[in-house]
């Protein structure tokens, strides 16, 4: 009688079995603290359910403003060839790394009070605008996620083989009827979704552009709860809310699939010939004058502020070093034994990250510290922790296609060779993920540096890192000191995760 086959494991599964285990004690853990501290959840009241129907709505109109305004761009971008185009997508992909309370920064020297726009209005003889409230909250999250939507539906234009061009320019067919509509709609939910579940769980925006209660979100609200008022049934009920919402959010952003309805082509660079150059260059000139004009804002306004920083300003900059280094390095364990383990459920259980947000675990990691010892000693080890989880799904999309592409290349050989287990990892794999390694450290990093969530909870001042700092200066009006910080905090970020990619990049295989 015949045996039914049974799959050779080529690579150790237990740090899979571990990484899967510490994913969802610290994701699940928390959460269940939060409710039996609570000792059951309270009824919503009038605010609660005011401030999920705005963070529903800020997230969907957030979401959909940056795919619509992120259409054009990347059609743009995809038909042209120009000098400097590589820098320029590189360039405008940087707000996404960009320390949240940096680019606010950013958008306050543009979009403020004492902004630019004012100063053009006033100049005209026109009323001033205001940044803050549920505008300014979309404004913001539109600047932070039109980068990833321009990246997104950019790979769907590019993946269109060149020969579908060629085609459809000899039967006199309608481009964007035939080819260019049905790629977006296979690549326009899926980004969609992702930059939803993005908005809805946004704090610092919330934080230092909304606040009032007509644009106070869940995150927020949360905050409230549990740092003002210590209402932990509050703060459990909406916890809960929240993680039903991501939950149901993320699920769908798991499920919508852009399938490849395109085939495969030879891998050419063609030559557009529709469209207009000037409607290309307008639309690309104009994402980059809504992206770059807060960083080179920054700059400036940052240099003379770097003479009046207080010296604490430097030890929450060591701190913040600190943890983003720790927190990269948890993170790219974490996904390299997620994706070495292989498989949709590890893919799964790396995305669980993104319904949960890092205040909610910061607050039951809060509850479950408490009885045991002051919180406040564990701000940074909890801070780098939550920050790790909260990178995770972006690395481990960055890791797992390549561990399982170098698995496709190499992995008969290595068979046929004898080489398994941790020989197998250390002689086939590491060594042709040194590029992914890095660009995933870095991206850990500088998410980690950027960081204004959990240590808003845990931390009394004396253990700050640099964006609470920077923080702390903004609500004592000394925005001199805190442009100082911010020019400090978005070197630091930037220059972490170049450190990690050159790092990645050195003496690795092709």
């Amino acid at each position: 009688m015949a045996r039914r086959a049974v799959a050779v494991i080529e690579t150790p599964r237990w740090p899979g079995r571990i990484a899967v285990a510490l994913v969802l004690v610290v994701l699940f853990g928390p959460l269940v603290a939060v409710v039996w501290r609570a000792e059951g959840i309270a009824a919503l009241s009038r605010a609660d359910v005011s401030a999920i129907r705005f963070t529903v709505w800020q997230a969907f109109a957030s979401a959909l403003i940056s795919i619509g305004f992120a259409i054009p761009v990347a059609r743009a971008l995809a038909r042209r060839r120009f000098r400097g185009r590589q820098a320029l997508i590189t360039l405008l992909g940087v707000p996404f790394l960009l320390p949240v309370i940096v680019a606010i920064l950013g958008l306050l020297a543009v979009f403020g009070r004492a902004g630019i726009l004012n100063e053009l209005l006033a100049a005209i003889g026109l009323p001033d605008v205001s940044i803050y409230g549920a505008h300014g909250v979309i404004l913001a999250h539109v600047f932070f996620n039109l980068p990833l939507a321009v990246r997104l539906i950019l790979q769907g234009w590019v993946a269109i083989p060149s020969e579908r061009f060629h085609l459809a320019a000899s039967l006199n067919a309608p481009i964007w009827q035939v080819l260019e509509k049905p790629m977006l709609r296979n690549v326009l939910p899926g980004a969609f979704v992702v930059i939803f579940l993005i908005c809805l769980t946004s704090f610092a925006v919330a934080l230092t552009l909304g606040g009032g209660p007509r644009a106070t979100t869940i995150e927020l609200a949360i905050y409230q709860a549990f740092r003002l008022s210590f209402d932990l049934a509050g703060a459990a009920t909406l916890t809960l809310v929240q993680l039903a919402i991501c939950a149901g959010v993320a699920l769908l952003a798991f499920v919508i699939t852009a399938p490849d309805a395109m085939g495969r082509g030879l891998d050419r660079v063609v030559a557009r010939w529709d469209g207009s150059v000037w409607t290309d260059a307008a639309w690309i000139g104009a994402a980059a004058l809504f992206l770059l004009v807060p960083l080179i804002m920054v700059v400036l306004r940052g240099l003379p502020g770097l003479l009046d920083l207080p010296p604490s300003v430097w030890g929450a900059a060591a701190r913040s070093v600190m943890i983003a280094i720790v927190s990269a390095g948890l993170t790219l364990a974490l996904a390299l034994a997620l994706a070495l383990r292989g498989g949709g459920w590890m893919m799964i259980i790396g995305t669980l990250p993104m319904a949960f947000s890092g205040l909610v675990l910061g607050t039951g990691l809060f509850l479950i510290a408490f009885p045991l010892v002051n919180p406040t000693r564990l701000a940074l080890p909890v801070t780098a922790l939550v920050n790790s989880l909260m990178a995770l799904p972006f690395v481990l999309r960055v890791l797992a296609p390549a561990v399982a592409q170098v698995e496709t290349q190499f992995g008969p050989l290595a068979g046929a060779l004898g080489l398994r287990w941790w020989a197998r990892v250390r002689i086939v794999i590491l060594p042709r993920l040194r590029r992914p390694l890095g660009f995933g450290g870095g991206i850990a990093a500088a998410l980690s540096m950027g960081d204004l969530g959990v240590i808003t909870l845990f931390s009394n001042g004396g253990a700050s890192t640099l964006p609470h700092e920077m923080y702390r200066l903004m609500g004592a009006y000394q925005m001199e000191a805190a442009a100082g910080a911010a020019l400090v905090l978005v070197t630091l970020s930037l220059g972490l995760f170049w450190l990690f990619d050159q790092g990645g990049r050195t003496d690795a295989d092709a």
